[in-house]
């Protein structure tokens, strides 16, 4: 049977936000990387956009972002916030989406995450479990 053309699955959906929230992405990044916003106060910060997450609709966006360094973050992340009308004009300029979102931001914290699995990672006892041999694997006797 076939289906009609409204029958599109959630992963369609899906796509179509990831797609989106990229795009969103590589536009504000680009934005920021100008010095489009006419304000010395943001203009100031050297900011990394690592992801945006969009609504279903597509109305919000959420950016997840981080001054270089991770310096001053509190104050980026209000200049942001403060600027996000002209940001969100700038961003809908440099692309095709017949409805701008609303431009939320947040601090991205995968950093941090990264940083404290790979202190996990070097932490003595963990080292000594991951290192160990597998008592599931076959022995190289076994193997041959």
């Amino acid at each position: 049977m076939a289906q009609n053309r409204n029958s599109h699955g959630q992963g369609s959906k899906a796509q179509r936000q990831l797609r989106v929230g990229e795009l969103i992405r590589r536009t504000l990044a680009e934005v920021l990387a100008r010095g489009d916003v006419h304000d010395p106060d943001l203009n100031r910060h050297s900011i990394t956009v690592g992801e945006v997450r969009t609504s279903t609709d597509l109305k919000v966006a959420t950016a997840f972002v981080l001054p270089l360094g991770g310096r001053e973050a509190d104050e980026a992340l209000l200049a942001l916030r403060r600027n996000a009308p002209e940001l969100r004009h700038l961003v809908a300029k440099g692309m095709t989406l017949k409805y701008a979102p609303e431009l939320r931001f947040q601090l991205d914290e995968t950093f941090d995450m990264m940083d404290d699995t790979r202190r996990l990672f070097e932490d003595e006892r963990v080292r000594r479990d991951v290192e160990a041999p597998d008592d599931d694997a076959p022995a190289d006797d076994d193997a041959r």
